[in-house]
């Protein structure tokens, strides 16, 4: 049984790193990493990443290679997304057939995605005061789920139909949902299979 992978979820608060810790002296003073949200045990890795000012679900096991499957399958991921001013039916369209965004210097269509306007707010924990969300300026809320996960993309494809997103959520990664987790809890997995179709908690 100690040689039995462990697998993690948690809610990761908006201004923490997307690794355990750092090897530059700069960044360990001047950035939060998750080992400071949990004693995490040798071998951790997070299983993808979410950009510092974003938040919400993110996985993290001892499995390398279950780590690989599962960055490589195309596993649907979804975001709410707070976007500032009140999004369009027709911008919507155009984030569901492709945009267009930088990436690594060159221009990249977006695959095909699902979104949709939110009909209200979503129930979240309250906003990060370091993102300065205008209260004066309208605002609007998508679901967006993807298949891919290029740097950033979500904020580029937001902007890319003139609407820069404001606040970033993961909330699921496949059928593995960030449910009641509040900013910074971590929650142990007994069973993480390659393409989450199911755990036990």
């Amino acid at each position: 049984m100690d040689n039995m992978p462990l697998h993690y979820k948690l809610y990761k608060p908006c201004g923490i790193i997307s690794q355990l810790n750092s090897k530059s002296p700069r960044e360990i003073r001047k950035k939060k990493f998750l080992n400071e949200l949990y004693n995490f045990p040798d071998g951790v890795m997070p299983i993808g990443r979410l950009d510092e000012k974003s938040e919400g679900l993110l996985l993290l096991t001892t499995d390398g290679k279950l780590s690989d499957e599962i960055n490589r399958s195309g596993i649907e991921k979804e975001y709410y997304a707070q976007l500032d001013g009140e999004i369009t039916n027709e911008a919507i369209a155009l984030l569901e057939n492709g945009v267009t965004i930088g990436f690594e210097g060159k221009r990249y269509l977006t695959k095909a995605c699902n979104a949709y306007k939110l009909s209200g707010l979503p129930k979240l924990p309250e906003a990060d005061k370091k993102l300065r969300i205008g209260r004066h300026r309208p605002t609007s809320w998508i679901s967006i789920t993807l298949t891919e996960g290029k740097f950033r993309q979500v904020r580029k494809m937001t902007a890319a139909v003139g609407y820069p997103t404001l606040r970033l959520i993961r909330i699921r990664i496949g059928n593995i949902s960030l449910e009641n987790l509040l900013p910074g809890e971590v929650k142990l997995l007994t069973i993480l299979t390659a393409k989450c179709e199911q755990f036990n908690s």
